[in-house]
């Protein structure tokens, strides 16, 4: 992992989407789309139906899986937040941006600091993690900060502005992690161009905090 923590919130539904909501990507050959991979996704000028797709929710415990395999810690959110997913249809990495900020009144004190409750580039990965052979569907959001404390308890906002690639299913741990590394990538230049960097300023983000640290 680079010196950029990644941290990751994890979305999840107690029962599987139906098929017509939400169909998984049409089989790839891991090895092959690993070796080609582009480094922008989306169409250049806008985001492209249905994105942007906006999510919000209050970040509760969940899997811990991110933290002790991938070096991520993880945190979920109620099954409400997925309903504006289903507008996704596809399985898959995702793009977009992503905010932490403090629940509660201004006057309550929070372990969140300036810092992170700032907007940072997201890569988010929807579906059923074939690695780890999920029964149930979830959407793994990886926030590209460095977070000094957990932010359990929290409000996450996240923009959803397009899609990287189908999911794959890794044979390896360390293919998993390399191309996680590769999606923070993409997800980085992909909303340097203007078209997806305005997005920075969306309505559905918080730009002034009083109880930050």
């Amino acid at each position: 992992m680079d010196a950029q923590q990644l941290l990751s919130i994890v979305l999840s539904s107690n029962s599987p989407a139906p098929a017509t909501e939400l169909a998984g990507a049409p089989a790839v050959s891991t090895e092959a789309f690993r070796a080609a991979r582009p480094l922008v996704a989306g169409p250049a000028d806008a985001p492209s139906a249905p994105f942007p797709i906006a999510l919000r929710g209050t970040v509760q415990k969940g899997f811990r899986r991110g933290g002790k395999d991938l070096g991520c810690p993880t945190a979920n959110l109620s099954e409400e937040a997925l309903h504006p997913l289903s507008a996704a249809t596809t399985t898959g990495i995702y793009y977009g941006l992503a905010q932490v900020l403090p629940r509660g009144s201004v006057d309550t004190e929070s372990n969140l600091s300036a810092d992170d409750c700032k907007i940072y580039p997201m890569a988010m990965s929807l579906g059923w993690n074939p690695f780890y052979k999920n029964e149930r569907l979830s959407a793994e959001v990886h926030i590209i900060h460095e977070y000094k404390n957990d932010f359990y308890g929290n409000e996450v906002r996240v923009l959803v502005l397009g899609y990287i690639r189908p999911e794959l299913d890794y044979t390896s741990r360390e293919a998993l992690i390399d191309d996680i590394e590769t999606d923070k990538k993409v997800a980085v230049r992909s909303l340097e161009r203007p078209a997806y960097s305005r997005y920075f300023k969306d309505a559905l983000f918080a730009n002034e905090q009083s109880n930050v640290r």
